[in-house]
């Protein structure tokens, strides 16, 4: 008996099963993880990766995951960045050199040594997309004595450079003064320090503002001749005394006080600056050098990020992370 022949809907249906079946070549397992996912699909048909297409439509109207970079002004506000987003694996990196910086990476890696799983990958691993930057502004006042630090300057322009700075001059204290008399303050032990080292005098606003006004300078010369008695031999030195107009020598403070934020809005430093002088033919100058500036950036910058440390409660790592954070 012939069958009955059948319709096109019929064959179709007949065919779809055949036409869909895909065969796993090979796959990851528990003995082989690293083995290769190939499939092999039947003959004709076009295969397309919708990949991109449907995480598109997934993340349409909300992302998967918190990404992006915050750039913020100042300190408080990275710190109340960081509480509203930190988790448990969040960290915070500070750098120093060659500017100072803080980082806040909320997304950072997990606690614990890798795991090395090809199937489930690392559960600790993170991406560190969701982060923020504190770069630590410089003052203005941080800026106008080092754009003059170590730089001879005309008597004129020294003085009016004080003079539009005088709110940052603090006179030095009795102690400095070489009068003690309440217990010295460690901030007055550290510049009484300094001054031994460098052998110097601290001097106040009001007289470093004259000599920048009146200090005229005179040079006297002489000839002075050593003679070693039991070899005959003699040295010839030639002599330049500085004195005043009056002949007599010059005494004149060679540091004084400043007392400046290094970042803005920052606590006051104390800083302890050399100031010396230069004859120049007829003329006068002038050279003030903060002493050891680097140490009091680096201070402000370390008290800042410790302020964050425990503002937070996050580990504080000095250096970049590895993860895309800078």
């Amino acid at each position: 008996m012939t069958e009955n022949p059948k319709n096109i809907a019929e064959t179709l249906l007949a065919e779809l099963p055949r036409l869909g079946e895909v065969q796993v070549i090979s796959a990851p397992s528990s003995e082989a993880p690293d083995a290769p996912y190939i499939v092999a699909v039947p003959d004709g048909l076009r295969t397309e990766d919708l990949t991109a297409k449907h995480r598109a439509v997934v993340e349409a109207l909300k992302p998967l995951q918190r990404t992006g970079k915050a750039v913020l002004d100042d300190l408080h506000s990275l710190v109340e960045w960081t509480n509203r987003f930190k988790g448990a694996d969040s960290a915070l990196f500070g750098q120093i050199h060659p500017a100072p910086k803080l980082i806040s990476v909320i997304d950072y890696h997990g606690f614990g040594a890798p795991t090395h799983d090809s199937l489930d990958g690392d559960p600790t691993a993170n991406y560190g997309r969701h982060r923020a930057i504190y770069n630590f502004p410089l003052s203005e006042q941080w800026k106008h004595w080092m754009a003059i630090d170590g730089k001879a300057l005309d008597k004129d322009v020294f003085g009016e450079f004080i003079e539009a700075n005088a709110d940052d001059f603090l006179d030095p204290t009795p102690a400095l003064l070489g009068r003690p008399g309440d217990e010295v303050q460690p901030w007055e032990q550290r510049m009484i320090d300094i001054a031994a080292k460098i052998q110097g005098r601290f001097g106040q606003y009001a007289a470093i503002n004259l000599l920048s006004r009146e200090l005229k300078i005179h040079e006297v010369g002489h000839i002075e001749v050593k003679t070693n008695r039991d070899t005959g031999e003699a040295q010839v030195q030639f002599l330049t005394e500085h004195r005043s107009p009056d002949g007599s020598p010059l005494t004149l403070p060679n540091l004084f006080m400043i007392a400046i934020p290094v970042f803005e809005e920052g606590a006051l430093y104390r800083l302890a600056v050399r100031f010396r002088y230069r004859k120049s033919g007829s003329d006068v100058k002038f050279i003030a050098s903060i002493y050891n500036p680097d140490a009091a950036l680096r201070d402000a910058a370390r008290e800042a990020m410790t302020t964050a440390q425990q503002a937070t409660e996050l580990p504080l790592m000095m250096g970049i992370p590895e993860i895309g954070a800078a």
